[in-house]
């Protein structure tokens, strides 16, 4: 097995391509469609956003030209791995009725391989909470071990944080240290572009044996390291006591202020690489003698989401951002053993009115500094 760090140009990253390829794996990775940076099956270089990145803000999202040749020079677009590995709508059986009985039908589980290309490092993370959600508890979804099982994931570590990252506050990158089988960093400098390539798995090292490579010099993996150290973060996130932070700011004002912004739309939820949330559902023929039960992507912001008999737990969007956030950054660590954010910022980006969860976090922990708390709807300072 080749070992140690190597160094591939563009023909040999289209080489691994065509390696994978022939293996069996359906390539996924970014490319530019429709004004944004999605993931899509790819077949070469060609397909990846070249020479593109983005501008991020609160609530905005934009591309532009960079002028250069890089490939890996955005940040993140509004999609999420998670949609290979936890699809938005699976049908999970079928069921017919004839005049004797009804019959069931389950679904196959999936048997197609990916190889997924360009995962950064905090989407690895993400993964990986997704596998303690859906692997490691008492019952495994068979589903999702399947289609995780047969992952190939090529890694690309950050050169920039877009204006809405952190992820160095939360410990999940710039840089991928583990979860993947090759990992890539692309380095442009000095009229050399070229990738410096770690090996992550044995499997990964045997795909590189069947592409043309070199040995990385100490210069070359000198630059890699400086790509990675060099990142710079626009956003914290102060991570300390969080949990028990939001346990007793449990009815803080500030719940209810930024509710007077939020639209519930469920954008958060939906862009979230980790949000695992889902609902079940039968549709059934006219006849009635067919039906279908499929799972679907839900969201905690929904007002169906928490109805039982006699109506729903959380009415109001004061109580479900404060649902949202809490789960997200205190009882996720209860359920899971981690925080259930790897600070992408895409709830950040793709929120409508441009709400920032480390801004809310932030008011939260100043106001309890400043004594402030909230009681039966009467502001009191804290003994």
């Amino acid at each position: 097995m080749t070992a140690g760090r190597v160094v591939l140009d563009n023909e040999g990253l289209q080489q691994l391509f065509d390696t994978l390829r022939k293996r069996g794996y359906r390539l996924v990775g970014p490319t530019v469609r429709e004004g944004a940076i999605v993931y899509e099956n790819v077949s070469s270089v060609e397909d990846l956003p070249v020479g593109w990145t983005d501008e991020q803000g609160q609530g905005t999202y934009r591309l532009k030209k960079t002028g250069d040749e890089r490939v890996f020079g955005y940040t993140l677009g509004p999609q999420s791995w998670k949609r290979f590995l936890f699809p938005p709508a699976a049908r999970l059986l079928r069921a017919n009725r004839n005049a004797k009985n009804i019959l069931a039908h389950g679904e196959e589980l999936p048997n197609g391989k990916y190889a997924f290309i360009g995962v950064r490092s905090c989407e690895i993370h993400a993964i990986a909470t997704q596998d303690r959600v859906f692997l490691k508890g008492q019952y495994s979804d068979p589903e999702y071990r399947s289609r995780r099982e047969n992952a190939f994931i090529v890694a690309a570590n950050c050169s920039h944080a877009g204006a809405n990252c952190f992820c160095g506050s939360m410990q999940t990158g710039p840089k991928a240290t583990f979860g993947y089988d090759l990992a890539l960093t692309e380095v442009l400098y000095g009229g050399s572009h070229y990738f410096v390539v770690d090996i992550g798995s044995e499997f990964g090292g045997s795909v590189m044996e069947s592409i043309p490579h070199r040995t990385a010099s100490e210069t070359e993996s000198d630059a890699a390291n400086h790509v990675s150290e060099s990142v710079l973060m626009h956003k914290v996130l102060d991570t300390a006591g969080i949990k028990e932070l939001l346990y007793r700011n449990y009815e803080n004002p500030r719940w209810a202020e930024v509710a007077n912004r939020c639209l519930t739309c469920g954008n958060c939820t939906l862009v979230c690489p980790t949000c695992f949330c889902n609902t079940v559902y039968d549709v059934t023929d006219l006849s009635g003698t067919q039906t279908e039960r499929w799972r679907k992507w839900d969201s905690c912001f929904t007002v169906d989401f928490s109805y039982i008999h006699g109506g729903s737990i959380r009415p109001s969007p004061r109580s479900r951002y404060r649902q949202w956030m809490v789960h997200k950054l205190g009882t996720w660590i209860d359920q899971f053993g981690t925080s259930g954010c790897v600070g992408c910022g895409r709830c950040i980006t793709w929120c409508p009115v441009g709400i920032d969860i480390t801004e809310e976090a932030r008011a939260i922990r100043e106001s309890e500094k400043n004594g402030i708390t909230e009681t039966g709807g009467m502001k009191i300072a804290n003994p």
